[in-house]
């Protein structure tokens, strides 16, 4: 019997990349050839998000491009928007198959031999069902990993279907996330990426969620984990991210001074309408003690821009606070209106050509501090380790504090640690080096 060929498509956050991953190494387990997305493949599985702008349009464009390279192939769709809109989903020609979070990890079970059905099969359970955490990493794609460590979300943010896409947060043990590092580093992984959904609110364990563990604790534990060079913490709520955690980044070997700190607002107002769990003196604070402990940190902001309520006066406010603040890049969103949310049904719906407007001008500002940041670093040296992306001759890596280094292509440089000189930014907004040494 001739090996079936299984390709991916993944929209969204890294999160969703590492599940992908997971989802794969399933598929391979079990006999499938994992191919590339235009290699003809039998069978397309497209992981889907809620966050990003028009789902729908996405997800319909990604299965017209399947059927294009396979018209007979068998199409599925997992992921945040599955959850959200199984229905709607199954109505788009050329979807076989539908499944939402609690089913998603059992899809080669459920779907056993990829037999079409007259109608679009949809395996979607109430949110409420997912309750089990589902460990997963991406692996084979890049230098460096992903490790989704956390899932789900308690908070009630007014702009965000996450938790109705994802459920409660909910975590595995600190053991367990050793026992999968320590497994990672006998493959030659260099640097692990942190992920989850709420990062900083890992620890909530079992059927009864119970906290039996905290972020704090799984960082002091990974980092004595011998055989993996670097750790990052991708995005973490201000209000969870401790002076422990930073004062304990601050002196170790192995996590990086690299921060990534969802704002959203800097106006006070804005962030009550939106049910953040803090205030703008609380962010500052966080950059303030980041910046004390580790001069030469990175830290990146995510801001969402246009939100209902959001004057001209208030989006000023933010544009100052980020403007005084010492951080090293933004990720800006215009505020996009999401079903089943408190958001759109707030009084002052800010004009769509305004939030572009408000984009463009953080967005500007964004690119101003990134270029000082690294400007700041000119001259100095860093350990750099390459990723395996090449585009016209030219790869990249980074450094431990994030700042993206452009170098000639040296196939013995790639997922290797290399200290370079640091000497200017270039027209890209890349960081030119010259080699001084090897790293060992």
């Amino acid at each position: 019997m001739e090996t079936k060929k299984v390709a991916f498509y993944t929209l969204g956050c890294k999160l969703n990349f590492s599940e992908t991953s997971a989802i794969g190494r399933q598929f391979e387990e079990r006999g499938f050839r994992k191919v590339p997305f235009e290699d003809a493949a039998d069978i397309y599985v497209i992981n889907t998000c809620s966050v990003t702008d028009h789902a729908d349009r996405k997800c319909r464009k990604v299965v017209k491009e399947a059927l294009k390279h396979n018209p007979e192939a068998f199409v599925t769709i997992v992921g945040c928007y599955a959850q959200l809109k199984p229905q709607e989903i199954a109505e788009i020609p050329g979807v076989h198959a539908v499944l939402g979070a609690a089913e998603k990890f059992q899809l080669v079970d459920i779907l056993a031999g990829f037999e079409k059905a007259p109608q679009t099969q949809v395996y979607a359970s109430p949110i409420s069902a997912a309750t089990e955490f589902h460990a997963a990493h991406s692996f084979g794609d890049r230098t460096r990993t992903f490790l989704k460590v956390q899932d789900g979300c308690d908070y009630s943010c007014s702009f965000c279907t996450i938790p109705l896409a994802r459920g409660n947060s909910r975590s595995g043990s600190v053991q367990s996330v050793v026992e999968r590092v320590q497994g990672l580093a006998t493959t030659g992984v260099k640097e692990i990426v942190l992920t989850g959904v709420n990062l900083g609110d890992f620890g909530l364990q079992g059927a009864n969620r119970e906290r039996l563990e905290n972020f704090y604790d799984l960082v002091q534990a990974l980092d004595n984990v011998d055989g993996i060079n670097r750790f990052r913490i991708s995005s973490c709520e201000p209000n969870l991210l401790t002076d422990d955690v930073i004062r304990f980044v601050a002196q170790s070997r192995r996590f990086m001074p690299h921060f990534h700190i969802p704002l959203q607002s800097g106006s006070d107002k804005i962030l009550g309408l939106m049910r953040r769990r803090y205030r703008r003196a609380l962010y500052a604070d966080r950059v303030r003690l980041i910046k004390e402990v580790m001069p030469h940190a990175c830290i990146g902001v995510d801001v969402i821009v246009g939100f209902p309520g959001e004057t001209e006066e208030d989006f000023l406010e933010t544009y100052q606070f980020l403007n005084d603040l010492d951080i090293s890049y933004l990720h800006v969103f215009p505020y996009s209106e999401r079903e089943n949310t408190l958001a759109p049904t707030l009084p002052g719906r800010v004009q769509d050509r305004v939030r572009h407007e408000r984009t463009t001008q953080l967005r500007s500002l964004s690119e101003k501090k990134k270029r000082h940041f690294y400007a700041q670093h000119a001259g100095l040296e860093a350990e750099v380790l390459f990723e395996d992306d090449v585009t016209n001759g030219v790869m990249e890596g980074f450094t431990p504090n994030y700042i993206r280094v452009a170098a000639k292509y040296d196939p013995l440089m790639v997922g290797e640690l290399k200290r370079l000189r640091l000497t200017a930014v270039n027209p890209q907004g890349q960081m030119e080096a010259e080699e001084v040494g090897v790293f060992a």
